[in-house]
């Protein structure tokens, strides 16, 4: 099950580093390919990309390097209450299911992790 852990927070990783890097680096440009920022400030968006960047990055450095291991399920634990947050921005929005389904996947995964990390399979 380690292994199986360190895959899916992996996976994470690279999703919300390259997510939070993109909006925390070109803000409210990517409006075009994300119409979810019409209703958000450029300081909330770049806040948002900076919260998915150090997630991503506290779902695997603090295990790999083995300092403050327990910050990696907390990690996984405040990006899955992000996507909940992506989540209910599409209900808001009146959105097709399809675009909450990346969201729904991510945090899925992400309580996984916390779940996981926190309990059985902890550091």
């Amino acid at each position: 099950m380690n292994t199986t852990l360190w895959i899916i927070q992996i996976v994470l990783a690279a999703a919300f580093v390259m997510a939070g890097a993109m909006k925390l680096s070109q803000g409210k440009k990517l409006q075009d390919k994300m119409a979810w920022m019409e209703g958000f400030s450029e300081p909330a968006v770049r806040s948002i990309g900076a919260v998915e960047l150090l997630g991503g990055i506290g779902l695997v450095l603090p295990a790999a390097t083995d300092i403050a291991p327990w910050l990696t399920p907390l990690a996984a634990a405040g990006l899955a209450v992000t996507m909940v947050g992506a989540v209910l921005t599409h209900v808001r929005l009146k959105d097709p299911i399809a675009m909450a389904v990346p969201s729904i996947v991510l945090g899925l995964l992400s309580l996984f992790v916390a779940w996981q990390r926190f309990g059985p399979n902890s550091f």
